[in-house]
């Protein structure tokens, strides 16, 4: 070889190291930042474990109450976030005074780039907004509001390509979407409005640092990426096919009994490497305690405290006691086994264990499968530690931040669950909704919260504090015992494309604001998180007696307060002209610890109540019923006519898989008379697979109008 061709190859290898240097220091010379990138990123459970490069920051816009400025101080808890005419307009900037119509213009983000919006999310959001991308003099979009912040894709001509019906279940989640719009200098988002009427809206940007290569969103995106688009979202719609372990050698699979008081290690594992997928299945006489008293803890790299500890149960983001859902990094299957899918990285070492707290024994069978990873300046462990508190009084007057987390170091902020129990005696929503209280999300020392939201519901995806049972990929309430929002509820919400970095530290509070004063609350939680080593955090070593499982004040009554003023309450049982096909469940989900069972033999069977009215006049007639598996369709008669319920429906269909819910059913007003009334309800039938069915009957209650 001669000089020359020497020096070409010297000055070849030079730029080859200087452009590997530049690419794994800066970033700067990696692949831009796409629609694309960003959706392949909505699926990718094994990139969270690694602090994100390029680096972001991730931060929110919301109609949060503006006078919750100070924290601690005076109006840190303030409330009016989005009903209209708050003391102060819910956006960053009055641009235009209302007009004679009321109509103004309001600045909700204007922000540098490069960046991405990563989550939008409405309750309701009446008036028209404009998106503009890097100033450019034709806005992005421009249109509803409600349109942009719950489906923005579908104002776009090329989502005609797209799987709809799958986007929507998706994506879309609930009442948000996360539908990525990436921008390359700037985002400007204006809302035009009447701020007296409703407004709530919450959007969720990622910042990436300076120099950060970002292609800015363009409609024809959604043609270029949909064979993408379409792939994620298949894996969205069923995680459990679309994310399959990569190693199939590397698998531990264990039975092993856990004796009361007995700590047992289930997998060891030595080297550098990562679980990417832990089954787990639990057999005991109580499953539900058995659940919540045995503790999971992984230990990685030989830290002296587990980098997970949490009951069994309440890890898998369902609990209490087995509620089947699948989501994008958990599944629990109607069984009772349960797949976590989040990577668990380690340098040397990782050990899984089981801890009986109860006193019962506990069969445990599964498997737990690595993969070899190299372990590098930016891998991080998983933790997700619990904590509980009992006996909380919830309020909305002495309203409280209860912590999440609140750790020192670098790390990624990935998901939330909930546990509550919730022993209000108000039947409706309006009088027993728990979650009023806003997330406050402070990240790296800064002295107001970056993410401050509008409500826990809000959070969690949903709004009006349904007591609905949903579930998605991102976000679920697997559990709402009722009626409303009484009783067990669990909300989950992971955060994958709007993770939250923080480099310093970072404080995740939730307020804990209820509609009335509530007693003997139990309020359990988890923030999962990953975190470089080094980082440290409050965490408490979980106590036997924290684990004690909540149970439900036995022989409750309804209260006729808020959403049940007006009311008078009555037994069904009480009420009832004929005892025939059937009996009395106890339960502590049951008004008086007793619930009402008919045993409906053939279609068309009916089953009378005598209800006694104290004065004519206007009123409704609510049931409460139990939803089962056993259950199926009734209609409703008044005094032998047919009567519909308040949303015009013939038949209501109580059947509900793998859960037992008690749900109001609330009849069409009618006028009364005073004295005795007949209230009627015929068996329509149920699906088959009930092959025994049952109607539980509550209570019921009269309210005037």
């Amino acid at each position: 070889m001669d000089v020359n061709a020497r020096r070409i190859r010297t000055t070849f290898c030079l730029l080859l190291i200087g452009l590997s240097t530049l690419l794994g220091s800066s970033g700067k010379g990696r692949a831009a930042i796409t629609t694309g990138s960003l959706f392949e990123e909505m699926v990718d459970l094994a990139g969270l474990s690694h602090f994100p490069e390029p680096a972001y920051r991730t931060v929110q816009f919301s109609s949060t109450d503006r006078r919750s400025r100070l924290p601690g101080g005076p109006d840190w808890f303030a409330n009016s976030d989005g009903f209209g005419g708050e003391p102060i307009p819910n956006f960053e900037k009055v641009l235009r005074e209302p007009d004679a119509d009321g109509i103004g213009e309001y600045l909700i983000a204007d922000v540098a780039g490069p960046g991405a919006i990563v989550r939008l999310w409405t309750a309701a959001i009446e008036g028209q907004v404009r998106v503009v991308l890097d100033d450019a003099e034709t806005p992005i979009y421009e249109g509803s509001a409600d349109v942009f912040f719950r489906r923005p894709y579908e104002s776009f001509e090329p989502f005609k390509g797209i799987d709809a019906e799958m986007f929507g279940r998706t994506v879309y989640q609930r009442d948000a979407s996360y539908a990525p719009i990436p921008f390359a200098k700037r985002l400007r988002v204006v809302w035009t409005g009447n701020v007296k009427r409703i407004h709530f809206y919450e959007l969720q940007v990622r910042l990436y640092d300076k120099g950060t290569s970002v292609v800015s969103f363009r409609p024809e995106d959604i043609h270029t990426y949909r064979d993408t688009i379409n792939r994620v979202t298949k894996v969205l719609a069923d995680p459990d096919e679309g994310v399959k372990p990569h190693s199939h050698g590397n698998t531990k699979p264990f039975d092993v009994v856990v004796a009361a008081a007995e700590k047992k290690v289930v997998a060891e594992f030595e080297g550098s490497q990562a679980i990417e997928q832990l089954v787990i299945r639990l057999h005991a006489p109580d499953i539900d305690k058995a659940l919540r008293q045995t503790l999971l803890q992984v230990t990685c790299d030989g830290y002296p405290w587990p980098q997970v500890q949490s009951p069994v149960g309440d890890f898998f983001g369902a609990a209490p006691g087995i509620n089947p859902y699948q989501s994008l990094p958990f599944t629990v299957r109607p069984d009772g086994t349960m797949i976590c899918r989040f990577a668990m990285p380690f340098e040397r070492s990782c050990r899984i264990e089981l801890v009986n707290h109860g006193n019962q024994s506990v069969d445990a069978t599964g498997v737990v499968t690595a993969v070899p990873q190299t372990w590098n300046e930016r891998s991080m462990h998983f933790r997700a530690r619990w904590r509980v508190d009992h006996d909380l009084i919830a309020s909305n007057r002495d309203v409280q931040d209860l912590p999440f987390l609140l750790a020192q170091g670098k790390g990624v902020y990935v998901g939330t669950s909930a546990y509550l129990l919730n022993p209000a005696e108000v039947p409706t929503p309006y009088g027993n909704w728990w979650g009023e209280g806003d997330e406050k999300v402070f990240v790296d020392n800064e002295p107001r919260p970056s993410i401050l939201g509008t409500g826990s519901e809000d959070y969690f995806n949903y709004s009006w504090s349904s007591p609905d049972i949903f579930l998605y990929p991102y976000c679920g309430q697997p559990r709402n015992d009722g009626p409303g929002n009484r009783g067990f509820v669990t909300n989950y919400r992971w955060h994958i494309l709007d993770a939250i970095p923080f480099r310093q530290n970072i404080r995740f509070y939730m307020e804990l604001f209820s509609h009335e004063r509530t007693p003997s609350m139990s309020y359990a939680r988890i923030g999962y998180h990953y975190a470089r080593p080094g980082v440290t955090d409050d965490h408490l070593a979980i106590m036997p007696a924290d684990l004690r499982a909540p149970e439900l004040p036995v022989g409750w009554q309804p209260a006729a307060r808020m959403g049940a003023a007006n009311s008078v309450f009555f037994t069904s049982e009480d009420c009832l002209a004929d005892r025939q096909n059937t009996r009395l469940d106890k339960g502590s989900l049951w008004a008086g610890g007793k619930l009402l069972v008919w045993t409906p033999k053939d279609s068309g069977e009916r089953k009378s109540f005598q209800i006694a009215i104290d004065d004519a006049g206007r009123k409704q007639i609510n049931v409460a019923f139990a939803l089962t598996p056993r259950s199926g369709k009734v209609a409703f008669y008044l005094d032998g006519q047919p009567l519909l319920s308040a949303d015009r429906s013939e038949v209501v269909d109580l059947y509900q898989p793998y859960r037992t819910l008690l749900r109001q059913v609330a009849l069409m007003p009618c006028e009364f008379t005073a004295g005795e009334h007949t209230l009627t309800l015929e068996w329509r039938g149920a699906g088959e697979d009930v092959a025994q069915p049952e109607v539980g009957i509550d209570f019921f209650w009269v309210q005037r109008q």
